[in-house]
């Protein structure tokens, strides 16, 4: 208990020294200090109340000034913009404008065709395709091929044909038998013996029957071993039609077999689907392309078109005409007539034939007219510069039993294609004006025909392409 109170009493000594230390501090070095502070205190308070009762509104208190020196005259920077304008770019150099074949690539979008050799069988013929190609080879933009048919008997015409075209022609030649040997024989002279033109731009295709292949047929690289003895007299100058292999057999010319293959086969986009004997007008294939590259007017109808081509034929003795003024003042005096007036006029009654007869002739290509295949002119034939996305030629019909264009006629009314007809382009049948003959076989013939686009081929039409008011095989 003594120690209780002894720890205590300590205890109560040490608190009240601690106490006496802190008063001496307060009152001696510390006091001044305090007694500013309390001072500064009881001036701010005096100070804050004074502001209180007489400071004006916040509005009326005087402008502050500025930390830097002449800063009121300073302007304010501009408002930043959320995006600021990009400077424009430098300008380009002005580019070349672009050449008549860009302007045709980029219209027609076409495709280059390779001119590949091949052997196929198409139904019930053996085809060649591209057997004697020609040296020159064509873009799709380039050009225009005037495509053709016939058999060696015909290949008479290919020379003065050529000599207006100067393009490229293919050519399917139908070659059954004996036949064959003979067309490679009138190939080979025209390629050595006649013009330069022949083997630069003439691509030959040899067609035959199944039941009627020649004994031997070389490959397409080893036709012409030797060059022809042009000396000799080619076979397509000295043949009757009897004496022929075709004739002998009795077989029909599978015309339209032939017009499909030369079609398919060529390498440009445009195209004119034609007969052997037909010369056309010359420059119509430069023209043309001119033409096509303004891609004004009814070239931009959103309907699919064809481009018809006046057709003519002039008496035995007379010369083709070489531009449109010959033709008029032929017509004129009646050494030339329209084609088949005197044979078939409604197959080729073309619309505005009269008119297109006295319009006045110019350099250059123009639609003078665009027709349909309707009303007066339903059964009309046209003989058009078109493309590979029109509708073939039917190749159960022959050439003797006629009507072989009618049925790709139907298919292009019904696809309601317009048909922009030239104004200074046409064709003229070579020299021999065609008038009616009677012909017991052929008529024959061409009732079978009939029958058999009426009851065959017409309704498959109406199937595959259908109907339109006007339009008729």
């Amino acid at each position: 208990m003594y120690n209780n109170r002894k720890t205590f009493i300590i205890k109560i000594l040490i608190i009240l020294c601690l106490i006496y230390l802190a008063v001496h501090v307060m009152y001696s070095g510390g006091g001044p200090m305090i007694r500013e502070l309390q001072q500064s205190g009881r001036s701010l308070a005096a100070l804050d109340t004074q502001n209180l009762e007489t400071a004006p509104l916040v509005q009326d208190a005087p402008a502050i000034q500025p930390l830097v020196p002449n800063a009121s005259k300073l302007q304010p920077p501009p408002a930043r913009m959320e995006e600021e304008e990009e400077p424009p770019p430098p300008p380009h150099p002005t580019e070349p404008p672009l050449t008549l074949f860009e302007k045709l690539r980029d219209i027609t979008q076409c495709l280059d065709r390779p001119l590949v050799p091949k052997t196929q069988q198409r139904g019930d013929y053996w085809v060649l395709y591209n057997y004697v190609r020609a040296k020159r080879t064509f873009k799709c933009e380039e050009t225009i091929t005037y495509t053709t048919h016939a058999d060696f008997s015909f290949m008479d015409n290919l020379v003065p044909l050529l000599e207006r075209w100067r393009a490229p022609i293919s050519i399917a030649l139908h070659a059954p038998g004996t036949d064959f040997a003979l067309t490679l024989e009138s190939i080979a002279h025209l390629r050595d013996c006649t013009s330069a033109l022949v083997r630069e731009l003439v691509t030959f295709h040899i067609y035959f029957s199944t039941k009627h292949v020649p004994k031997e047929v070389p490959k397409h690289s080893r036709v012409f071993p030797e060059p022809y003895n042009c000396s000799l007299t080619p076979p397509y100058l000295n043949v009757s039609s009897e004496q022929m292999y075709k004739a002998q057999k009795k077989l029909l010319y599978p015309v339209n077999v032939g017009r499909n293959v030369a079609r398919e086969t060529a390498q440009t986009y445009y195209i004119l689907a034609s007969d052997i004997e037909l010369y056309p007008s010359p420059n119509i294939s430069s023209k043309f392309l001119d033409l096509i590259a303004t891609n004004t007017g009814p070239l931009l109808s959103k309907n699919p078109k064809v481009f018809p081509l006046h057709l003519f034929e002039v008496s035995a003795n007379s010369t083709v005409p070489e531009s449109k003024t010959m033709l008029k003042d032929m017509l004129g005096n009646g050494t030339a007539l329209p084609f088949h007036k005197k044979l078939c006029p409604g197959c080729h009654n073309i619309p505005k034939a009269k008119e297109w007869q006295l319009a006045p002739v110019s350099e250059n290509l123009h639609v003078f007219h665009v027709g349909k295949r309707n009303g007066r002119f339903v059964h009309w034939e046209p003989i058009f510069i078109g493309t590979h996305n029109d509708p073939l030629y039917d190749e159960r019909l022959s050439w003797e039993g006629k009507s072989d264009k009618m049925t790709q006629g139907y298919a292009l009314c019904v696809l309601n294609y317009d048909f922009l007809i030239l104004d200074n382009a046409f064709l003229v049948h070579k020299p021999g004006i065609k008038i009616y003959k009677k012909d017991a076989k052929r008529a024959m013939l061409a009732g079978k025909t009939n029958q058999l686009i009426k009851k065959i081929i017409f309704p498959e039409l109406k199937v595959l392409y259908g109907v339109r008011k006007g339009c008729a095989v």
